[in-house]
């Protein structure tokens, strides 16, 4: 397989839904992306590897428009999204979803009230009953309906990650970024919720970049995974072919991380 090999061919699956090229951007005089490719198509999982500090975080900030490149192209559902208005920006993001590492559930509100909190922040004109049908939709979708009236507190940590997953889904978004999707959780939670990811993928053909350094999870839940290396895609392909390689970049970070 060839170095750097980014943008895959559609294989089958939809339109782009996320079209990068090119991408650079710099911190004061500390490179962070350097000449990022990437394409997303639709109803597809990608994975995106890499240590801490590689520069995974700032590309999702560019992608949804928190930060702006130095440099290149990012289209997102056809719209070049560093060209976007405030108002067409805050339109597209209804359209993603982000599941945050820590959950970021409400404290305050019971499970039913931060699933029904979205709802009622951005669609103005839903009704009471189908706020109660989302809701239950996604909590069957999960596998917590009997959670509804539980506070975040009472929930494991794999809960929690389920209630965040559902609270995402809620709005129905065209593009989920998952964000360390089973950090600091065990084995067994970490296996169910790769196994969510999956189902979500298929029920609500979803497409999804996956943030990660848990080598488990990239290999369960991606169609395609990059290796994200100093601020660059190096590797690009099905999770075998990426550490098919001698790349001690690739290979040291198969060695420490990936458990059988």
């Amino acid at each position: 397989m060839m170095e750097n090999q980014n943008i895959q061919p559609n294989n089958g699956l939809g339109q782009p839904v996320i079209e990068i090229k090119d991408l650079y951007k710099s911190f004061e005089e500390l490179p962070v992306l350097k000449g990022v490719d990437l394409t997303v198509n639709k109803g597809e999982n990608v994975v995106v590897l890499g240590r801490s500090g590689s520069g995974k975080s700032v590309l999702i900030k560019i992608i949804v428009g928190l930060l702006k490149q130095d440099s290149g192209i990012v289209k997102v559902l056809g719209q070049d999204v560093d060209t976007l208005q405030e108002k067409e920006l805050n339109a597209l993001r209804l359209r993603i979803g982000f599941s945050f590492q820590s959950s970021a559930l409400y404290d305050s509100m019971n499970i039913r009230q931060n699933l029904e909190f979205p709802l009622k922040m951005n669609r103005k004109n839903i009704s009471k009953k189908e706020i109660a049908l989302a809701v239950e939709e996604m909590l069957n979708a999960v596998g917590l309906e009997d959670k509804v009236d539980q506070m975040p507190a009472e929930l494991s940590g794999g809960q929690r990650k389920r209630i965040g997953i559902a609270r995402t889904l809620i709005l129905k978004p065209e593009i989920m970024l998952y964000d360390e999707p089973t950090a600091g959780l065990d084995p067994i939670t970490s296996f169910e919720i790769n196994n969510l990811i999956n189902q979500m993928q298929l029920k609500y053909n979803t497409s999804s970049i996956i943030i990660t350094h848990d080598l488990t999870c990239a290999k369960e839940t991606g169609d395609r995974v990059g290796m994200f290396v100093e601020g660059r895609f190096t590797r690009m392909g099905k999770f075998e072919d990426v550490f098919d390689t001698n790349d001690e970049h690739v290979k040291g970070f198969y060695n420490y991380n990936f458990i059988q």
